[in-house]
């Protein structure tokens, strides 16, 4: 069986509803957050899975326990989302002020992570991850877990704007049967 990437983005926080960037900020889960992870394990009934990795932040740390996964799970620091630098907490209204035009998949964060940066961490997790055959089940973030969907299929995170992340979303990305190109079969699932 070649390797399938399961994304899970965490549940609802304070700041993801407000919109406000998370990185490095440890924010709990909202009541609705704690309940959309709970509807990550409806999802994922039926699903056998190989290995679960899962970001060191509590919000994505606690999704991955009420999803059911928590026995399974490894914390892997590489999953963490974006260093948001200067602009962690801030709404994107505040840092369009600052940075008219800013997108975080092309400008990076001053005092935070560049994309070049992001890049090579994605494409760290991803080697790691392709070395397992199976079902492999990712508890990440937002911003992260859509530059590993862009890097999974070949194309600089600059793209990853194009794509939405809700929160307790699933995607899943494989291969093509038949030529073996990496696919993203599934985006941002809501349960």
């Amino acid at each position: 069986m070649a390797t399938e990437l399961y994304l899970l983005r965490h549940g609802e926080t304070a700041w993801s509803l407000s919109g406000q960037h998370t990185g490095i900020s440890e924010i709990p889960l909202t009541p609705r957050g704690e309940e959309e992870a709970l509807r990550l394990r409806d999802q994922l009934q039926g699903v056998s899975l190989d290995r679960v990795l899962t970001s060191p932040r509590i919000r994505a740390r606690r999704t991955c326990e009420l999803a059911g996964l928590g026995p399974l799970s490894q914390v892997h620091d590489d999953l963490h989302e974006w260093i948001y630098g200067d602009y962690e907490g801030l709404l994107p209204t505040e840092i369009q002020q600052r940075h008219p035009g800013w997108d975080v998949f092309k400008n990076g964060c001053p005092n935070g992570e560049t994309p070049e940066q992001v890049t090579t961490r994605a494409d760290r997790v991803l080697k790691m991850i392709r070395g397992i055959q199976g079902r492999v089940a990712v508890v990440s973030h937002g911003h992260f877990t859509r530059a590993l969907a862009m890097r999974w299929v070949g194309l600089p995170i600059a793209h990853g704007s194009v794509l939405d992340s809700s929160t307790a979303s699933m995607s899943i990305l494989g291969f093509s049967k038949n030529h073996g190109r990496p696919l993203i079969n599934l985006w941002n699932k809501v349960g």
